[in-house]
C-alpha cells in the first residue's frame, strides 16, 4: 500500500542507524570483552582461540539479532499506537515478509554452522600426538599415566586447603591461596607439542576440565574418551571436575604446569631416575609424597623423593620388599594418608556418615581381625572403593595402624609385609 512507503522506509533508516551504533560499540568493546573477567577466557591453545571467537561471533549475531527485533517491535509499540492509529489496518500477510522471515534465518543458522562444524572435527582429530596421557578419576583425585614413559602419579586437594574446608577448622578459607584450585601433584606438559589425553574412570562419571586449555570430557567407567591439547603458553591453567561425582565433588581440582621443552624433559628425566632408584616402598607413591608435604613444583630437586610410582599402578608395592616401621613412624603416616583419603567420609574424628560411612570408633572392622581390616582398605567394600590400586602397602600399613590406635582404639599395630602377604589375595 502507498501510505506504508514513508513508515517503511523511516523503519529501514532506523535499522541502519542503529546498525552504525552497533558497529562502533562493538569496535570499541572488542578488546576490552577479550580480557573481560566476566567473559570466556581466551586460553592458551589453537582449539581456545576459535572457541572463543566463535562464542563472540555467535553473541554478536545474537546481539544483531536483538537490537533488529527489538528496535522494529518498539518503533511498531510507537507509530502505531492507539492514540495516533485508532483504525488498524485491514491487510492480513506478506508474502515477501513470509519468504524473508524463513529465508534468514537460515543463513545466518548456515553461517555459525559452518565454522562451529570446522572446529568441532579439530577438536576430535587426536592423531599425531607428540605425547600420550591417561587420565583416571576416582573419587576424589586423579590418577595421570604418562604412557609408555614409566610415570604415574595421584593428584588430590592441596593440603592447607584440604584442613581449611574440615568442618570447624577454624581455619579461614581467603588465607588459603587458590583455595579449593590447588592439588599436590600438577600435570607437567612440554610447551608446543601435541598432548593426547585418554579419560576413564574407576568407580563413577567425573569430567576433565580445564578452561583455558579448551578440553572437557566425561571420564566414564570402562570407557575411554579422548581429546587433545597443543599449549602455546608457559604456565599454571586450573580446572576441576565438573560431574557430580560425589559427596566431595567440590574438592577435586585440575592443574596443569605448562613447561618449556628442555624444562619438561628434564622433570622426566628425574621422575623416570626417582623410579628406578631402590628405595622403600613409601617413598615411591604419591601418598608419601603427600606424607612428606612435597610442594608441587613443575621440577622438584633430584634428591627429592619421587611424586609418581611404578608405571603399573595396579601394584604400587612392587617396587621394593616390605620393610619393618616403628609404631610412631606408622602413626604419623597414617595420620596424613587418613586425612587426604579418608577423612572426607569418615570424617577427621573417626564418626563418620551413616549409613553409608560408618564410625571408625569402636568400629568391629577396626577392632577385630587385622586381615579383615586390611582386606577392605584393599579391595573396599559397599560405598568405598579400593584403595589397593592407590596406596602402597607401606600407606595401607600406616593408615590401618593410625585407624587401630586412634579414638579410643587400641588395636596393635600393622606392618607392610601384612598388607603384602593380602594384596594378592
Amino acid at each position: 500500500m502507498p501510505n506504508l512507503s514513508p513508515r517503511v522506509n523511516l523503519v529501514l533508516r532506523s535499522i541502519v542507524a542503529a546498525l552504525l551504533g552497533l558497529g562502533t560499540f562493538v569496535a570499541r568493546a572488542a578488546d576490552t570483552m577479550e580480557n573481560a573477567y566476566w567473559n570466556m577466557p581466551k586460553g592458551v591453545t589453537e582449539i581456545s582461540h576459535r572457541v572463543w571467537w566463535l562464542h563472540m561471533y555467535a553473541f554478536w549475531i545474537c546481539v544483531v539479532i536483538g537490537v533488529l527485533v527489538f528496535g522494529v517491535m518498539f518503533y511498531s509499540l510507537f507509530a502505531h499506537r492507539r492514540s495516533k492509529h485508532p483504525v488498524p489496518a485491514t491487510f492480513h500477510e506478506s508474502t515477501t515478509v513470509e519468504i524473508a522471515w524463513t529465508i534468514a534465518p537460515f543463513i545466518i543458522l548456515i553461517a555459525m554452522a559452518v565454522p562451529a562444524a570446522g572446529t568441532l572435527i579439530k577438536m576430535y582429530d587426536t592423531r599425531n600426538a607428540d605425547l600420550t596421557i591417561k587420565i583416571t578419576g576416582y573419587q576424589w583425585k586423579w590418577q595421570y599415566e604418562y604412557v609408555d614413559q614409566g610415570v604415574s602419579f595421584f593428584s588430590t586437594l592441596e593440603s592447607k586447603a584440604n584442613a581449611a574446608r574440615q568442618l570447624h577448622s577454624g581455619i579461614d578459607p581467603k588465607t588459603v591461596p587458590n583455595y579449593l584450585h590447588d592439588a599436590d601433584n600438577y600435570l607437567i606438559l612440554p610447551v608446543g607439542k601435541k598432548v593426547r589425553f585418554l579419560l576413564t574412570s574407576d568407580d563413577v562419571i567425573h569430567g576433565w576440565w580445564v578452561p583455558d586449555l579448551a578440553v572437557k570430557k566425561d571420564a566414564i567407567p570402562g570407557y575411554i574418551n579422548e581429546m587433545w591439547a597443543k599449549i602455546d603458553e608457559p604456565g599454571t591453567y586450573r580446572g576441576q571436575c565438573t560431574v557430580l561425582c560425589g559427596r566431595d565433588h567440590g574438592f577435586m581440582p585440575i592443574v596443569v604446569k605448562a613447561v618449556s621443552e628442555p624444562e619438561y624433559e628434564q622433570w622426566l628425566a628425574q621422575q623416570k631416575g626417582a623410579n628406578a632408584a631402590p628405595a622403600p616402598a613409601a617413598a615411591a607413591t604419591p601418598a608419601a609424597t603427600e606424607v612428606a608435604g612435597a610442594e608441587p613444583a613443575p621440577i622438584p630437586a633430584a634428591s627429592a623423593p619421587a611424586a609418581a610410582p611404578a608405571a603399573d599402578a595396579a601394584k604400587p608395592a612392587a617396587a621394593a620388599a616390605p620393610a619393618k616401621l616403628g609404631h610412631d613412624e606408622l602413626v604419623k603416616n597414617g595420620e596424613k594418608i587418613y586425612a587426604s583419603t579418608c577423612a572426607a567420609c569418615h570424617q577427621a574424628t573417626g564418626q563418620g556418615m551413616k549409613p553409608a560411612f560408618p564410625a571408625l570408633v569402636g568400629s568391629a572392622v577396626v577392632a577385630g581381625p587385622v586381615d579383615g581390616h586390611i582386606t577392605q582398605i584393599l579391595k573396599g567394600k559397599n560405598a568405598m572403593p579400593p584403595f589397593g590400586p592407590q596406596l602402597s602397602d607401606a600407606d595401607v600399613a600406616a593408615v590401618a595402624t593410625y585407624e587401630r590406635n586412634s579414638w579410643g582404639n587400641h588395636s596393635g599395630d600393622v606392618q607392610p609385609a601384612q598388607v603384602a602377604a593380602l594384596r594378592g589375595k
